[in-house]
């Protein structure tokens, strides 16, 4: 005799889900402003309730968060990147910001893409999105970096995930 067990298991992403991992950028954005400041704690919650929304909603493909010189992005530089979640993954505590990185000369700012559910949406559906986020963004080009990425930390809730990268230089 020989018995067989079968479970599915659906997961429903939800607000509280991109709130969850939304303050996880916001924890790592107040320790950028502690450790360099540029940012001020209004423009921190404006980052946190776009990445909210565009989470909930399922358009965030990859945001930076950082500084750059020469049109490149320095340490301490952080990148998002949104993904289903993988097996395995777990939910890490933000942090992890080096201090002590020379920002002399630059200037922060931030650069958001979005995944492939955006573009398949009309350009009336787009506007109406944008139109509830908090701030408007323009289009340009990607800034190059000043050394690469390293992926250090995994943001997850509901089935969803934020990897998080650092830029880190070659010196």
């Amino acid at each position: 005799m020989s018995y067989s067990f079968t479970a599915a298991e659906t997961k429903t992403f939800t607000l509280t889900h991109a709130r969850h991992l939304a303050a996880k950028v916001a924890a790592d954005l107040k320790r950028l402003q502690r450790l360099y400041g540029h940012i001020t704690d209004e423009r921190i919650t404006k980052f946190e309730s776009e990445v909210t929304e565009l989470l909930r909603q399922g358009y965030l493909n990859t945001v930076i968060y950082g500084f750059k010189r020469d049109g490149k992005w320095i340490e301490p530089t952080l990148r998002y990147t949104a993904s289903e979640l993988a097996s395995g993954s777990t939910d890490d505590d933000p942090g992890r910001i080096l201090p002590g990185k020379d920002i002399n000369g630059a200037t922060f700012g931030s650069y958001l893409t979005y995944n492939s559910s955006w573009w398949v949406l009309t350009l009336d559906q787009r506007a109406t999105i944008e139109g509830q986020l908090p701030f408007q963004r323009t289009t340009g080009d990607e800034p190059q970096v000043n050394g690469y990425f390293a992926d250090d930390k995994t943001y997850a809730s509901g089935g969803r995930s934020l990897g998080r990268a650092s830029v880190r230089s070659f010196s």
